[in-house]
């Protein structure tokens, strides 16, 4: 029987392709499709990107796509490197680096993103 952690991971995935996969239509489809986000409508030019930072709908997907990818890719990361070194205390010190890592990672992510709505709001 697999952990509910294993769950979360699956769940997590998902998560990611979703995300991706609107991210990608918004980035590189966004003409074929009729996605225009600003007058533009060239993704990367500096108005669509501040326009996107200015959403709160937009920041909070990036924050919800670093989450589970981070989730996603080190629960992998830390199920291949136990397998690895199976011993207790390994998986133990393994475990709590991937969540050190991850929990930085996922802070200075999460500041980034809610920083730049903020700036983007600004005058």
């Amino acid at each position: 029987m697999r952990s509910s952690v294993w769950f979360w991971s699956l769940l997590s995935g998902l998560v990611v392709l979703g995300l991706l996969g609107w991210h990608m239509a918004v980035m590189h489809l966004h003409g074929s499709l009729g996605l225009m986000v600003s007058m533009s409508a060239e993704p990367l030019a500096w108005q669509d990107v501040v326009a996107r930072g200015r959403s709160a709908v937009v920041a909070g997907s990036y924050v919800l796509l670093l989450g589970a990818a981070l989730f996603h890719g080190f629960y992998g990361l830390r199920t291949m490197l136990t397998e690895y070194w199976p011993t207790r205390g390994a998986e133990k010190l393994i475990t709590v680096s991937c969540w050190i890592a991850g929990g930085a990672l996922f802070t200075v992510g999460t500041y980034a993103a809610i920083a730049f709505r903020f700036a983007a709001l600004a005058p």
